[in-house]
């Protein structure tokens, strides 16, 4: 967990704790349908006990477990793109962000190639 106290950023974390992230979630919203429904059985309207039990209490967790999972399938997906994105700038010669090169010229992950030149061995006008 180095990548939680790295200043510079070079690095995401996120995709190491979703997992964990999403597991709290869901304790959570557990936790939450259990307190709503000894909360309605608590104020001794039974019928109101098995409608939190049986309707209300699902339905809200499922809503809120739904837009839990697509938030954090958004920042994963969006964080992927980003880190495809930066693997292609190094692909093509250039810079990523976060790229540091050391005094060599090299990069951390080794030695760079130059770019293919897509139009073969013609000459460039």
């Amino acid at each position: 967990m180095k990548e939680l106290f790295d200043f510079n950023f070079n690095s995401f974390v996120t995709p190491k704790i979703v997992k964990i992230v999403y597991i709290l979630i869901i304790i959570g919203l557990g936790l939450m349908y259990l307190s709503f429904v000894i909360a309605a059985f608590a104020s001794r309207q039974a019928i109101l006990g098995f409608f939190v039990l049986i309707i209300i209490g699902p339905l809200v967790v499922l809503i809120y477990l739904a837009l839990a999972r697509m938030g954090l399938e958004s920042l994963i997906a969006t964080i992927r793109t980003a880190e495809n994105t930066g693997q292609l700038v190094r692909l093509s010669g250039g810079n990523a962000p976060g790229d540091n090169p050391s005094a060599d010229g090299s990069y951390p992950g080794g030695p760079q190639a130059p770019p293919a030149n897509p139009y073969g061995n013609y000459p460039q006008a």
